[in-house]
């Protein structure tokens, strides 16, 4: 037997390091050739690591969320031979120690909270009865316990976790019989059939005490990270403006009726759109980034319209480049072919950065007003909430309207309060009298 050591390789384009966000195996686990290890996020992409050769895995390089410099130490794979070292794979080197032995952490910025990748128990003892493991002569049936001290994490797998969470119970409750203190379905039988110390409510329920620890990492941690740079460095300031969209509506009504079979159908963000690019050209200090570090604005001439897009890995921004050369329908089929593409995890990185001002809405789910936070070094963000029928006061009587709030918020160090208002009236304008968006 010897030992495979895999290295995390070097992705390319300059890229130095990489964060594990995902490991699809485990120590213990046989791994063929080119099956996936484990997936690692840079700055730009996402990336799959496939295993060189086939082998058994007994030991990972790092926790989820921690940063690995590119050449150091991924997994550690033992694999059949002579007894001499494996052939040297591409990103990977093959050593032979003398027992193998557990990797340090990858990155120190990586702080572990909890014991992880313990080996794997053997399959055969699921296949034990549990009651006939619990009664079997001189073992020791771990009694229940206190709960552990603060700070201190039960071990357990995976499926036990989840079930202990499914049945509201707090493992920190349960005594393990495992090795090292690690809970076994057994402990959770056991606590189940004798009971958890506590009160419980007069209808026979207990209270479910489980805390569950979600480690930031990958996607979501670029999210965080992003949202709080922007609200350290900026000067938000939001404002709120209501207006009238019951013509714009009759007017995508009758525009989906006449063309939307040959030339797709519209929803209310292209007109959106065409209004903020048409009231841009009397407010150019919205289309613009500022660099904060040099000191320096950068006004653009084509407009690269963001749109926050909702995926189940978080929130991305595509970008609609050159909105101000579009028509109507092209900027709607450029916004459903760039939303698929993101939830799909298909948008190149180029599509996904470049944005010179953002649009952002919940759609349905809109509420009546909201402070989004800008997308920085952009200067401004759109923001639309939902639409609801109000009266309104017409002459002499109320009439049913449908009414929306736009909900934007500006970067006050370089935009004022004076011109972030007289853009949105501009909005407001061209969206309460559509016709006048395409004079």
């Amino acid at each position: 037997m010897g030992i495979q050591i895999v290295k995390l390789p070097d992705i390319g384009e300059g890229v130095a390091e990489a964060e594990v966000v995902e490991w699809h195996v485990a120590v213990g686990d046989m791994v063929a050739e080119d099956q996936m290890l484990a997936a690692v996020m840079t700055e730009k992409a996402t990336v799959e690591i496939p295993a060189p050769c086939a082998g058994r895995v007994v030991a990972l390089g790092a926790e989820v969320g921690a940063l690995m410099a590119v050449g150091g130490e991924l997994v550690r794979l033992e694999i059949a031979g002579a007894g001499g070292p494996a052939e040297p794979a591409a990103a990977s080197t093959a050593v032979k120690p003398p027992s193998p032995a557990p990797l340090p952490v990858a990155s120190p910025t990586a702080k572990p909270t909890a014991r992880a990748h313990q080996p794997i128990s053997s399959p055969a003892a699921h296949d034990v009865k549990t009651s006939d493991i619990a009664n079997l002569p001189g073992r020791n049936r771990a009694p229940l316990g206190p709960p552990r001290p603060v700070g201190e994490k039960p071990l357990a797998s995976p499926a036990v976790r989840q079930r202990a969470l499914d049945a509201g119970i707090d493992l920190r409750q349960v005594r393990g019989s495992g090795p090292a203190g690690r809970i076994l379905h057994d402990d959770i039988d056991r606590f189940i059939r004798d009971g958890a110390p506590g009160p419980a409510t007069g209808n026979g329920k207990r209270p479910n005490t489980v805390v569950e620890d979600v480690k930031v990492v990958g996607m979501r941690r670029r999210i965080a990270q992003n949202m709080a740079e922007s609200k350290r460095r900026i000067a938000h300031f939001s404002y709120v403006e209501e207006m009238d969209v019951t013509d714009l509506e009759d007017l995508r009504a009758s525009l989906n009726a006449q063309h939307a079979q040959h030339r797709g159908k519209l929803t209310l963000l292209p007109f959106i759109i065409q209004a903020l690019v048409k009231a841009i050209g009397d407010f150019p200090q919205m289309n613009a980034r500022y660099d904060d570090e040099a000191e320096i604005i950068q006004r653009f001439g084509g407009v690269h319209v963001g749109i926050a897009t909702q995926t189940p890995v978080g929130l991305m921004v595509p970008v609609v480049r050159h909105a101000e050369a579009r028509d109507l329908w092209d900027v709607a089929a450029e916004v459903v072919r760039l939303a698929e593409a993101a939830r799909k995890g298909l948008a190149a990185r180029e599509e996904l950065a470049g944005s010179t001002i953002t649009v952002t809405s919940l759609g349905a789910l809109g509420g009546i007003a909201s402070t989004p936070v800008i997308n920085r070094p952009e200067v401004a963000i759109i923001g639309i909430n939902k639409q609801v029928i109000r009266p309104v006061w017409q002459g002499n009587q109320f009439v049913p309207r449908k009414m929306m709030n736009l909900s934007s918020s500006f970067d006050h160090r370089v935009i004022d309060g004076y011109d972030a208002a007289s853009y949105i009236q501009r909005i407001k304008g061209f969206l309460e009298e559509p016709a006048t968006m395409f004079i």
